[in-house]
């Protein structure tokens, strides 16, 4: 039986004040981290521990700290992503709702590491109620003093901001979102350098995904064999599933990191009464399709890489046999193009000729050919975007187009759409 880890407080009474998370150990990493760990020593903890970042990439998160330079002599900086604009994810806004203060003392800890005072947690303006939650409980912490002047006695100094966003999925970009945070449109930057080495302000900054950060106090308390002792070696810890779609028991499930995807909708109740599964977006649109036969691969980063698809956001879409993968395409794509940022022409231009395109064919007004131009737009895109925007685009098409390219045909040939 799995014992939540990340999730573990949010159905308890008053989840998200100070004495309940301190009443469940709270706060003991921070203390613990200032008291027998040097800031090095907590870094190379985290690289033992393997932690993978989980706000998409994956790239190892002991290994993003160790890039920050030793003597800059500009400050560093710490950034909270919690932009969750990814659709069918919702994750991070249950832990900054029902248990901020994990995520601000794995902010405090990851700041102590890398040697930041200062961090910005950039959030969704439309997350209201966790702005709020995330206000009271830095202004506990305060008062509290763990944060602040001389943080539990010791000479660590470091606050915590709040900025909002305003709904622009491109913010999810780390680049993007500093450019946001300076007060600039956000657009993504060229890298390199990278944030590590001029971020915000041209600083060294370290930008970390809400779920990432909460992982850090469990890794400097319960130590990193622990967290490796969880799902496989090389993507190892607890893991939150977004599962929603058309499955009985949608909801945030926590599970070990690698649990087969066919597992996971079991968790949640299977598809309605009388439907059977058709396919399953594992991570969130940006994240390739995998059809029914395709669900005993594990939910880690390289088994679902393996696979032809990423675990992205995990994210999970479930999708029955009454739909229709046509008009699944048109509305991810659509959401594609309206959230570009327009920065460069690939995505710019050939997402609104694809929109274009997929339109007229769930409309019923395809035509031959129509097919092979989706290709070799997404060939265009691929591979040729300043962001991964428009990658994963043309990925989750071309993933559409190989596996149900008999829907798109039956469109074109039947100039109807076969399910509505």
């Amino acid at each position: 039986m799995f014992e939540p880890v990340l999730l573990k407080n949010v159905a308890v009474p008053d989840s998200h004040l100070l004495s309940t998370y301190e009443a469940g150990g709270g706060y003991q990493a921070l203390a613990k981290a200032l008291r027998e760990y040097t800031p090095d020593e907590v870094v190379n903890l985290v690289k033992q521990s393997n932690l993978r970042g989980r706000g998409g990439a994956g790239f190892p998160t002991g290994m993003k700290w160790s890039f920050v330079p030793k003597q800059s002599g500009k400050p560093k900086y710490l950034c909270g992503n919690a932009d969750e604009g990814e659709p069918g994810t919702f994750k991070d806004r249950i832990i900054m709702e029902r248990d901020p203060h994990q995520l601000i003392e794995g902010l405090a800890v990851s700041a102590y590491a890398i040697g930041a005072k200062t961090a910005y947690v950039y959030i969704r303006g439309e997350y209201v109620t966790a702005i709020r939650r995330l206000e009271q409980a830095i202004a506990e912490a305060h008062e509290k003093g763990y944060l602040g002047s001389r943080i539990l006695g010791s000479d660590f100094n470091f606050t915590v901001h709040i900025h909002c966003g305003a709904g622009a999925y491109i913010c999810g970009e780390e680049t993007a979102m500093l450019e946001s945070l300076e007060g600039k449109r956000a657009q993504p930057r060229l890298k390199p350098p990278f944030p590590a080495v001029a971020g915000l302000y041209a600083s060294p900054t370290v930008i970390n995904n809400v779920e990432t950060l909460a992982c850090v106090p469990h890794i400097v308390v319960r130590g990193p064999d622990w967290f490796r002792d969880i799902g496989p070696d090389k993507s190892p810890g607890p893991k939150l599933y977004c599962v929603s779609g058309q499955v009985r028991k949608p909801g945030l499930y926590e599970l070990p990191m690698g649990i087969p995807l066919r597992e996971l909708v079991d968790h949640a109740g299977g598809p309605p009464p009388g439907r059977k599964i058709k396919a399953v977006i594992p991570g969130g649109v940006s994240a390739p399709v995998i059809p029914e036969h395709g669900l005993d691969v594990g939910m880690d980063f390289d088994s679902l890489a393996a696979a032809g698809s990423m675990l992205g956001s995990a994210g999970v879409i479930v999708i029955d046999d009454s739909t229709c993968m046509v008009k699944v395409a048109t509305r991810i794509i659509e959401f594609f193009h309206h959230e570009s940022c327009g920065k460069c022409t690939p995505c710019r231009e050939g997402l609104n000729w694809v929109v274009k395109v997929l339109r007229r064919i769930e409309a019923g007004d395809g035509a031959p050919g129509d097919l092979e131009q989706l290709d070799m737009l997404c060939k265009g895109i691929f591979g040729n975007t300043f962001c991964a925007l428009g990658d994963g685009a043309a990925m989750g098409l071309r993933a559409a187009l190989k596996h149900f390219r008999e829907e798109f045909v039956a469109h074109v040939e039947e100039r109807r759409c076969p399910f509505h």
